[in-house]
């Protein structure tokens, strides 16, 4: 039974946006990180659309997170971004994952899953992580020697990577990132002069890839970017990116509330006039910010912006269409399309209300309103225009 809510999620957006990427970075290979479920736009579409596209490798912060990607058939490499619980290296190696390590125990305890899963044969490819200034996760730089000489110490183990994690890249004129990549470079040129093979070296994120060169060295890992979101507005100019995830409902319900009458909990918004309104059946369980009526946020209907009244419930939002009478009040009806992220054309043109948008307004970041869809908004992906299986897929090929 559909709902009547969804979230639409334009593959062949995800599709230009790698390619865009990859064209600003030279070329250079591409992870393309699906992790939370794709930003919240279905890990597993995404990934076959952004290695269609060109990436050459996945990137999820979770086990569990490439265990989906690898029943689904997926078998390009994927990089796990944070070290794995001790518990799971066993079933990051017998899915064929490549983990991040920094810790000393956890090079052994790579080292005795490979021996335990994989016979006498076995090898893994990992990658080490080197906080060079974020100071999150990672090895310091004065560790990486012994770290990086304790893999190579392994018979079960392949170096196959060296990275950082870029703090403030989505701020170019800060002077931090060119601090973490000096500092890099002098680990990784320690590194060789001991003679140690390092596989790929990689450093930039999604801001990292589109406004510092130095950064893209062996390879990138675009997550936000991929999705047709700039990590910053000052990054937006930078590369031609289009929104991969539209949010659409229809209108529930309609009224008309009188003059001095207040609406939704806590009767926050007050007409001045006899105003009529329209109800849309998604609320804050559903991703809308429960304050977004409070600080400007609109939705479109009929391509026209309604602005949402009150506080957002966790099943409702209340719309205003107009006072009662006027050219705006009218015209609306249960069933008529709300789009509440997302484009529509009207009487005045292509009006946007974007993920952005709604991060400007309430405080945030895009990250976290596209991530914050819940996942009882179902997903429809398409490609030109037309709705696709669940697997993303309409050929069903296996990468």
């Amino acid at each position: 039974m559909p709902r009547h809510a969804r979230v639409l999620i334009d593959l062949d957006a995800i599709s230009h946006n790698v390619r865009e990427l990859r064209a600003l970075t030279g070329g250079v290979d591409m992870c393309a990180v699906v992790k939370a479920d794709g930003y919240g736009h279905g890990s597993v579409p995404v990934a076959r659309a952004a290695l269609e596209a060109g990436a050459r490798s996945l990137g999820v912060a979770l086990v569990e997170e490439g265990e989906v990607l690898r029943s689904a058939g997926i078998e390009a490499p994927i990089l796990v971004l944070s070290e794995p619980s001790p518990d799971q290296f066993p079933d990051a190696f017998t899915l064929g994952l490549t983990p991040t390590l920094y810790h000393r125990e956890s090079v052994a305890l790579a080292d005795r899953a490979a021996r335990s899963r994989g016979g006498s044969s076995a090898r893994w490819a990992v990658h080490l992580k080197i906080d060079t200034g974020m100071h999150r996760v990672g090895a310091s730089p004065a560790q990486a020697k012994d770290l990086a000489a304790e893999v190579h110490a392994s018979s079960r183990l392949i170096l196959d990577g060296v990275y950082t994690h870029l703090a403030v890249a989505d701020e170019p004129e800060r002077p931090e990132t060119g601090r973490q990549l000096a500092l890099f470079e002098e680990v990784i040129d320690s590194l060789r002069r001991a003679g140690i093979d390092l596989g790929t070296v990689h450093a930039a994120n999604s801001a990292g890839a589109i406004a510092h060169p130095a950064a893209r060295l062996d390879l990138v890992r675009c997550g936000i970017a991929i999705y047709g979101i700039a990590p910053s507005a000052a990054l937006a100019s930078m590369v031609d990116l289009r929104p991969a995830m539209s949010l659409v409902t229809e209108v529930s319900h309609t009224a008309t509330v009188a003059a001095g009458e207040g609406v939704s909990y806590g009767l926050r918004h007050h007409f001045t006039e006899e105003t009529d309104v329209a109800v849309l059946p998604v609320g804050y369980a559903d991703g809308i910010p429960r304050d977004l009526g409070l600080c400007g946020g609109e939705v479109l209907i009929g391509g026209r912006p309604r602005p949402i009244r009150g506080v957002v419930t966790m099943d409702q939002t209340v719309v205003e269409l107009g006072p009662t009478g006027s050219a705006g009040g009218g015209g609306v009806n249960r069933g008529d399309e709300v789009v509440l992220i997302g484009s529509r054309s009207g009487g005045a043109g292509t009006r946007e209300v974007s993920a952005d948008r709604w991060a400007d307004l309430t405080g945030t970041i895009a990250y976290e309103i596209v991530c914050g869809i819940s996942a009882r908004m179902p997903r429809v992906h398409v490609r030109g225009g037309t709705p696709i299986g669940p697997g993303g897929s309409a050929s069903g090929v296996r990468r």
